[in-house]
Formats: structure tokens, sequence, C-alpha cells
């Protein structure tokens, strides 16, 4: 099982450096054109290889660490900790919100919402949509939201991978001058 496991890992990570290989990527975390065609080699290398993209990442990791949650609020409350976890922000104040319409519905059954009272769980998914439009956010946007994930990815990405390049390049420099044997020169006027 093991071996079989190994051989998996390395038949993607063969595909994955194959791409690489054969594309140009440009280190310009401040072009979006660089940026664009770097999450697009890096949409590629996800589909080719099989591995998950961050949402399909993020999602996984909700499934995996809610499974067995019987009630909404402690649900709502590891939702937050694997935001947190994976450096996800709440710009909006979407989690507040969220747990304010589960009080809301909680007062209405007078008792704690369980996720499987499907009753409470549908009042529970009005109010959500009731924030969603406040916010401005529509499910068909799905997408659109998952694709500017993916560029602000990219572009972490690359920054990080021109700070590593700089400093690769620097410590190269400072060898280069190390072994280059001292001379005297003489200077005359």
């Amino acid at each position: 099982m093991l071996k079989g496991i190994f051989l998996e890992v390395k038949k993607k990570f063969e595909t994955a450096l194959g791409i690489l290989q054969k594309e140009k990527i440009t280190i310009d975390p401040d072009d979006p054109a660089a940026v664009s065609e770097y999450a697009r080699v890096m949409k590629t290398v996800r589909q080719k290889a099989d591995l998950f993209s961050e949402s399909q990442r993020i999602k996984y990791t909700i499934e995996s660490r809610t499974q067995g949650i019987p009630d909404a609020r402690s649900y709502l409350l590891a939702l937050k900790e694997i935001r947190i976890k994976r450096g996800l922000t709440d710009e909006q104040g979407a989690e507040a919100m969220m747990m304010d319409a589960l009080e809301k519905v909680e007062q209405e059954l007078k008792k704690p919402l369980m996720r499987n009272d499907k009753k409470g769980m549908a009042l529970l998914m009005t109010e959500f949509d009731k924030i969603n439009q406040k916010l401005g956010i529509r499910r068909e946007d799905l997408p659109k939201y998952e694709e500017q994930l993916e560029f602000k990815i990219a572009k972490a990405q690359l920054e990080e991978l021109k700070k590593d390049a700089l400093e690769a390049m620097d410590t190269q420099k400072k060898r280069y001058i190390f072994l280059i044997p001292h001379t005297s020169l003489a200077v005359t006027a």
C-alpha cells in the first residue's frame, strides 16, 4: 500500500515537473499578465497531475474536519478555525453576520440548531442568503471568486519565488566575489 502511494505521488511530481520544464514563467508579481500566466500554468499542472486547487483543498478540509459535528454553532466555529489556520481573512465581517443569523434562528426555534434539523437549517440558509445579498455575493459568481483566489495565491507564490531567486543570486554573487583571488593593484599618477 505504501509503495502504491509513493508511486502515485512520484507520478504526480513527474507530471508537474514535466509541465513546468516546458513552460516559461516570468517572475514578476507586479505584472498582472505574468501573474495570470503563472496562474494558468499552475492550473494546468493541477489538472494534469490530478492535484487539488486551493478552493478544493479548503472544501476537503471543511468536509473532513466538520464531519460528525452535530450542531450548527460548532460547525460555524470550526469553519472560523479553518479560515484562521489557512490565513484567510474575513474582510466583510460575514462570520459575525452568520453567527447573528444563527442566534436569530436559535431564538426562533428556542433550542440549539442541529445540522440534521431540516426546517431549522432551511431557516438558517434563508438568513445566509439575505447576508449574501447584503454583501453582494451571488452563487453564480462563485467561479469568479475562485479565480480571484487563485490569482491572489499565484501573486503570493510569485512574490516568494522572486524573493528566493534574489536571495540565491545575492548568495552566488557573494560566493563569486569571495572566490576571486585577491590581487594587488598599483595605482600610478
